[in-house]
């Protein structure tokens, strides 16, 4: 028997994902923050990603390594770990190869649209979104459920033809992203007010909106990615200081005054609720992603960024930290778990 309804105590859960660390971006943070919350609960979690196989560089976006499995050890693995639900969380060939698995064995799956690679090819490439449409419905139409994480995302799949979808939101780690505490070095003497960008520098995250903006302050950039060299040649004045991670990144977070997020195609952007629990107000387009996470009191919308910014100077870094308290990891995984559908696992050892 296979359903979909609360999860049963102790369950063993497969996540297919062709994004996995050492990739440093949302959907390799949510899969990791959702897995140790599930381990947590006490269920098994099992994850098949790159690091198990040899890999390529993604077309388009070399920095992604997509794996290149042999022919039937994807369904050796899911045989060998006999999943009571499966999850595939990416539409790489990984993920690929495991759906093919459960459609011939006629197993439910779940699949997710963490990412908006129609828009994402169509800005690195210039051609038409309309063009890989297709492919994505015939991906997710397979599933018993498509997980997102915001209405816009839902609104927008809806239109595209993919209906089946149930939220899956995204949380915060609060004991480690926090206001409390000091700002990073880097920042203590730079002129107010300093604005802050973190993310991966490529060119989809729209990050040139933002460094050319006409603002009084600073400006300082967090993060890595193919477009950095040539950005930094171009604004010898934003301060750019690479990757960051844990205290180090907070510290940034916690030293500047509005944290600004130029992406348009981003289907959520944890980074927002980061700087939200430091007590960041957030300057945005008003696109998906900020429409779904942002309020009046937390953040700023318009299509002039600089007005943006010069709103959500006035916000309230109180109101910023109580709006972060709301999204938290085990809501995040209770979600995951609600959208799961439920495998007859003894049946799986014949499956092969």
């Amino acid at each position: 028997m296979s359903g979909h309804g609360p999860a049963p105590t102790r369950r063993r859960i497969l996540i297919v994902t062709d994004a996995w660390a050492p990739q440093v971006n949302g959907v390799v943070r949510t899969l990791q923050a959702v897995r140790a919350e599930l381990i947590a609960m006490g269920h098994v979690v099992e994850v098949i990603a790159p690091d198990r196989f040899h890999t390529l560089p993604c077309p388009t976006y070399p920095e992604i390594r997509l794996a290149m499995p042999a022919p039937g050890a994807i369904a050796r693995m899911i045989a060998a770990f006999g999943p009571d639900a499966i999850h595939l969380a990416t539409e790489g060939p990984l993920c690929l190869a495991a759906r093919r698995w459960c459609l011939r064995h006629n197993r439910p799956f779940t699949t997710a649209f963490h990412t908006n690679f129609p828009d994402y090819v169509e800005r690195r490439t210039g051609l038409s979104a309309d063009w890989f449409w297709p492919y994505f419905r015939w991906f997710h139409g397979a599933a018993q459920a498509v997980l997102t994480a915001t209405p816009s995302v839902r609104a927008e799949l809806h239109r595209a033809g993919i209906r089946h979808t149930h939220h899956w939101g995204r949380g915060v780690d609060l004991t480690q992203f926090s206001p409390l505490g000091d700002g990073h070095p880097a920042l203590a003497g730079l002129p107010r007010p300093i604005l802050l960008h973190v993310g991966r520098v490529a060119v989809e995250k729209n990050i040139e909106a933002f460094l050319a903006l006409d603002t009084p302050g600073s400006k300082v950039v967090v993060g890595d990615g193919p477009a950095r060299a040539s950005l930094e040649a171009r604004h010898p004045g934003v301060h750019f200081l690479g990757m960051l991670s844990g205290e180090a990144l907070v510290s940034a977070y916690r030293a500047a005054d509005v944290f600004v997020f130029p992406s348009r195609t981003d289907t959520f952007g944890l980074v927002m609720i980061e700087a939200l629990a430091c007590g960041t107000p957030v300057a945005a387009y008003p696109v998906t992603g900020p429409v779904d996470v942002l309020t009046a009191q937390t953040g700023a919308m318009d299509e002039d960024l600089a007005r943006a910014v010069t709103q959500a100077l006035e916000l309230s870094p109180s109101a910023c930290t109580a709006h972060a308290r709301g999204f938290t990891w085990r809501r995040s995984a209770e979600q995951f778990l609600e959208s799961l559908h439920w495998l007859d696992a003894p049946a799986l050892a014949h499956a092969a």
